[in-house]
This record gives C-alpha cells, sequence and structure tokens, in this order.
C-alpha cells in the first residue's frame, strides 16, 4: 500500500520549508537582532485542503501559535517580513497580512513601524479576553442577570485566596483604595466612588496571585464600569461593608470575608439590574427608541 506523503492536518509540509526559512532567517537578520524564528514553521503549498483556499490565513496563525507552544518562538522574537512569509507559504501577502491581523487582535503579536520594525511576539496578557467578553456583552450575548451571577462566582474564589495570601503591604493598599472611596463619597462623587470600588476588586484579584482570575477580574471591571455608567451608580455608601470586609481580611477568616463580599455584591447587584429594567423599560417606548442608540441599555 502506498504511503501518504507526510503533510500536516492543517495541510502545510512542516519538513518542506524549515530549512529555506531558516536559511531565510540568516541572510535577513543581522546577528545583533533576536532571531527572526526561533523555530521551524512550516511552508509549502498552504492549501492542500479540500475546497477551502480563503481560509489558508488560518493555517498560517496556527502553525505560528504551535511554534509559541512548543518553545520555537519566544516573546520578542521578530516574525520574517510579510513578503518572505508569503514566499515560503506560497501564498499571497494579503493572505500572510491577515493571520498576522488575526494573530495581532488575539493579543499574540504587536506590530511597529519603520526600518527596526515588523510583527513581534507580544508579552501574554488578557487584552483579548477582556475585549471579546466586552464585545459579547455589548451584543446581548452575555446578559446582565448572566454577569451579576458570573461575578459572584469569580469572586468568591479571589477573595479566598487573597486572604490565604494577602501581606500587609497589601493590606494598606486595600484600605487606601476605602479612604479614597469614604472621601467621594463625602464631596458627592458618586461616579468616581463606583469605580474606585471596582478597582477594589482588581486589587483582591492581584494579591489572589492567578493571571486568569486577574484576566476575568479586568473583563468584569471594565463591562461594570460601563453598566454603571449607563444606568447611574449605586447610592450605598460602601465603607461600612469594606470595614467589615477587611476585618475578617486580616483575621484570615475567608469564610467571613466571602460571606460578607457575597451579601454586598448581591445587594448592589440588585439595585443595578432593577435600574436596568427600568431603563431598558423606558427604551421600549416609540419616542424612546426614536433617540437612543443601541447599547447595554437597549
Amino acid at each position: 500500500m502506498a504511503t501518504k506523503s507526510s503533510t500536516s492536518r492543517s495541510g502545510l509540509k512542516p519538513a518542506t520549508a524549515s530549512a529555506s526559512l531558516r536559511a531565510a532567517q540568516k541572510s535577513s537578520v543581522s546577528s545583533s537582532q533576536r532571531s527572526v524564528v526561533r523555530g521551524e514553521l512550516s511552508g509549502g503549498p498552504p492549501m492542500e485542503l479540500a475546497g477551502r483556499p480563503h481560509r489558508a490565513f488560518e493555517d498560517i496563525a496556527t502553525q505560528i501559535r504551535n511554534e509559541l507552544s512548543n518553545g520555537g518562538l519566544k516573546v520578542g522574537d521578530r516574525l520574517p517580513s510579510e513578503r518572505e512569509l508569503a514566499a515560503r507559504f506560497s501564498v499571497s501577502r494579503n493572505t500572510v497580512r491577515e493571520a498576522l491581523r488575526s494573530l495581532e487582535n488575539a493579543g499574540l503579536l504587536q506590530t511597529h513601524k519603520g526600518a527596526s520594525g515588523g510583527a513581534f511576539i507580544r508579552e501574554g496578557g488578557g487584552d483579548a479576553v477582556v475585549s471579546s467578553l466586552h464585545d459579547l456583552f455589548h451584543l446581548g450575548a452575555i446578559k446582565p442577570q448572566q454577569l451579576t451571577e458570573a461575578r459572584l462566582w469569580i469572586d468568591a474564589v479571589v477573595v479566598r485566596a487573597a486572604c490565604a495570601k494577602a501581606t500587609p503591604a497589601d493590606w494598606v493598599e486595600l484600605e487606601a483604595n476605602i479612604a479614597d472611596s469614604d472621601k467621594a463619597n463625602k464631596r458627592g462623587d458618586f461616579i468616581g466612588r463606583n469605580l474606585i470600588n471596582l478597582d477594589f476588586h482588581r486589587i483582591l484579584a492581584r494579591i489572589a496571585g492567578n493571571p486568569i482570575l486577574i484576566i476575568f477580574m479586568d473583563a468584569f471591571t471594565q463591562i461594570m464600569r460601563e453598566f454603571i455608567k449607563s444606568v447611574g451608580p449605586s447610592s450605598l455608601n460602601m465603607t461600612p461593608m469594606r470595614q467589615r470586609f477587611m476585618q475578617h481580611m486580616m483575621e484570615r477568616d475567608a469564610d467571613a470575608a466571602a460571606h460578607e463580599m457575597e451579601l454586598h455584591l448581591k445587594r448592589i447587584h440588585r439595585g443595578y439590574l432593577e435600574r436596568f429594567e427600568a431603563v431598558n423599560a423606558a427604551d421600549k417606548t416609540p419616542a424612546s427608541r426614536a433617540r437612543r442608540p443601541r447599547g447595554v441599555n437597549g
């Protein structure tokens, strides 16, 4: 029986372009620069897949992702130019450009212009996740009630981890946030006060020390900032609750701290949801529909 050719699942031939890409790497980049590509990005005819030539950019992006996974590419590495990549993969520069754009949108690449510019592997971050959740909320795929539910779950985990890991310096930072919130409340700056209160949760996530929790808390914070602006700030004074919470935290009583936070979030979100429903109902009137743009409160 004839053996099949060694073609990757994406339809790209891994062995074909490895040597040529490394040769291009040596000829196009000076020794003073970081490696253009450490690993062995595949090349060759990109689309032996049946019937989907317009998706070639996905296969190129997948191979770059694979190089990141196996360590062939590192943070700070510069990819070959669009011209070189197009030659290696036997595709148009537009296809390469689309692949690079998709990776940039996903937060994996950053581009710089100029003689020393190009597409570089960027340090990992959660911008793409935050942006995606933000967009889903605006599109209505995530409802305010679902946001509330998820926030309760995430905060419970964050609070317990933060109680175990917090240092006296962390306590000082949290208490400074509470003081800033109280000052804003006393001068009647309720929107500013609520935004400061949202930062309290971001500080807790950082103390918890898990990057995934930090990313999700950043996403919740960004969505809540806009949500609060659309429905109006809470009239609740958070200072007493925050002070009780800090007492539990400094005693390392995770159960009591998590319970205090849950009661607070349920109370404040109940007010937000009531105002959201009132605004939503008002938007359904003919006059409101004629003058209000569609958004989180439409």
